[in-house]
């Protein structure tokens, strides 16, 4: 696990946090559309999907390619607005709270969900699981004075 290590403590660097956010979008938008959706580059490490949401102010489709935490049993996701731990929240975010309804390329497959912000002790449970499952967020949180925004995706039929 050396590997994952490695990846944890450079993504926790604030130059990181500057070239990150220019470069992985763009290689995980190419891989994936070249795949046919079958695979994210920084799927590797993390689980992530392609989010499909509506622009809050243009309503145009808007598409960002999100690590993601699946949740036990496989119904939902978990999206975390860390925006590599920059002081601004991520547009997707406001996105999602302005039209939660939106739909995520997952494994190669097009899921219709709808974004739940988590809030209270909800948002803390998760937020606890999510330092288990990715330890840089602690840093990302800790760079900011913002709380960082965590949704829920819950499919829908």
């Amino acid at each position: 696990m050396i590997g994952v290590r490695l990846v944890q403590k450079v993504s926790s660097t604030r130059a990181f946090a500057k070239v990150a956010p220019h470069v992985i979008p763009a290689l995980d938008r190419a891989v994936h559309r070249l795949t046919r959706g079958k695979v994210l580059l920084s799927a590797q490490m993390l689980p992530g999907v392609i989010l499909t949401s509506t622009g809050a102010r243009s309503g145009l489709p808007r598409r960002a390619p999100l690590a993601c935490m699946p949740e036990e049993g496989g119904g939902s996701w978990i999206l975390v607005g860390s925006n590599f731990g920059r002081t601004g929240h991520p547009a997707w975010t406001g996105n999602l709270l302005a039209r939660p309804d939106a739909e995520i390329s997952w494994k190669g497959r097009d899921v219709p969900v709808t974004a739940v912000l988590l809030t209270g002790e909800e948002r803390a449970a998760v937020w606890k699981a999510l330092l288990a499952f990715w330890p840089p967020y602690a840093t990302y949180q800790d760079r900011v004075e913002r709380q960082i925004r965590l949704f829920r995706l819950i499919p829908r039929s």
